[in-house]
């Protein structure tokens, strides 16, 4: 059948691969703050185990950084922090507290203080920053520090996130609480229980246009004024919990103004067309059989959307979302030689799924990467989570345009009208389809869906 054939273009359109099922159990507190766990102290409240001195450095140079500069640095601790009772002070000079060991996605909390005309901030993933300063503080006017602290200093003029929304600051000498939230290059920042950042990208200061680093450290800064900080706490997210939260972000993001309609009711395949005897539906996800392919999609077809889901990947896992994709009756009327149904070629495009961190990927071409356009342009690499754990993935396509967000970070900005070279000089026939069918193109190896939902954009 039509639908189950599958094109051999190339070695990743096939391979056989196992998995493991990852369950976390979730639970929600007041305010959507999560209590699935307690979070972890990482002040003892005794001295700075845990911590050492770094600086403004790109945390991918850190293990390259002479060991003479980490001695300088640690001494500086040594002579500008202490410990006075329960509380962290710096005296305003030195190198930054910065913790040992490395963050991806979490709720940070902590407490500070701060005397007239101080300047200092929290670096998140070792990069700069949420803002702390003196809101009232004259010789800060022209940086913006009337508006209050929280904001996302570093952000470049016009993103989200560079200046708080509300300013929120206690007086100088009495305590404030923050608390941060970092999933994937997306933050939010609470100040006094007032939301100050809202779901904003976190730009990456070392690394101007390209997506956050995925882990790094916590570093408290200082800038030439005594700060004090205590309750610092922080809670790592499982990946369910990170999904949980990037959905409810979406939900209620103003881009997506328009109820996100479910696709998979966790049961069958009621809705579904195309290679449906090979997949399965097992525990409330979509299943690609062992050894099975071809292409299942939606009944309905769309043009412009908002398409999102959560899939698991077992080692070497491969497969693909059908952007466009035609029904079997057009794919019927289609040249002979296009006539195998290969999403890549006669839909839109397909969206790569791939462990492509697996040996067997190694030399794939960039083209090739998962939540690239396949063969067409490339997406940035990394940003997967670990085989067996799930993975949150969100596609907008409007036009020629398609943007794809892994686990909170962007990893796909292109538009496909400007695309004229391609993998192995091979056209992409269906590239510029204005509509079709949403689906999953299977190469064989058991990965799974769930949560798929969709918003239509436009008319």
């Amino acid at each position: 059948m039509l639908e189950s054939l599958r094109s051999v273009w190339n070695p990743l359109r096939c391979g056989l691969a196992t998995h493991a099922l990852a369950t976390v159990s979730l639970v929600f507190g007041g305010a959507g703050w999560l209590q699935a766990a307690e979070p972890i102290q990482l002040f003892n409240g005794k001295d700075f185990a845990g911590w050492h001195g770094r600086t403004t450095i790109d945390p991918r140079k850190w293990e390259s950084t002479p060991e003479a500069d980490k001695a300088k640095w640690n001494q500086e601790i040594a002579d500008h922090w202490k410990v006075d009772g329960n509380e962290i002070v710096n005296d305003g000079k030195g190198a930054y507290l910065t913790t040992n060991a490395d963050f991806g996605d979490f709720d940070l909390t902590l407490d500070f203080k701060i005397v007239k005309d101080c300047d200092s901030g929290i670096y998140l993933r070792g990069i700069p920053q949420v803002q702390i300063w003196d809101p009232d503080a004259e010789n800060n006017r022209k940086n913006g520090n009337e508006k209050g602290s929280g904001g996302l200093w570093n952000n470049p003029a016009g993103w989200a996130g560079k200046d708080p929304l509300v300013r929120a600051d206690n007086p100088v000498g009495q305590w404030n609480t923050m608390k941060m939230r970092l999933v994937g290059e997306r933050c939010w920042v609470w100040l006094n229980d007032k939301a100050v950042v809202v779901d904003a990208r976190l730009h990456d200061y070392f690394a101007p246009g390209q997506p956050l680093i995925k882990r790094g450290p916590i570093q408290l800064q200082t800038h030439g004024a005594e700060i004090r900080f205590r309750n610092i706490s922080l809670k790592e997210f499982t990946d369910v919990e990170s999904n949980e939260i990037l959905r409810k972000a979406e939900a209620e993001s103003a881009q997506n103004n328009a109820k996100f309609n479910v696709l998979f009711n966790g049961n069958d395949l009621a809705g579904w067309k195309g290679a449906t005897g090979n997949y399965t539906v097992t525990e409330g996800s979509i299943q690609c059989m062992q050894g099975k392919g071809g292409v299942l999609y939606t009944e309905k077809s769309y043009g412009d959307f908002v398409f999102r889901f959560d899939f698991q990947l077992p080692p070497a896992g491969n497969n693909g979302i059908a952007i466009r994709y035609p029904s079997v009756e057009e794919i019927e009327q289609l040249p002979k030689d296009l006539r195998h149904g290969d999403a890549a070629y006669v839909g839109m495009t397909e969206l790569q799924v791939l462990d492509d961190g697996h040996p067997n990927y190694k030399t794939i071409d960039p083209r090739q990467a998962h939540g690239s356009a396949y063969g067409m342009a490339a997406a940035k690499r990394g940003y997967l989570r670990p085989t067996g754990q799930w993975n949150h993935e969100i596609i907008t396509v409007t036009g020629s345009k398609i943007q794809v967000e892994l686990n909170g970070t962007r990893i796909l900005d292109t538009d496909l009208a400007t695309i004229n070279e391609y993998m192995s000089n091979t056209p992409h026939p269906g590239k510029d389809r204005a509509s079709g069918h949403i689906g999953f193109a299977g190469h064989s190896d058991p990965v799974k869906f769930r949560n798929i939902e969709v918003v239509p954009l436009g008319n």
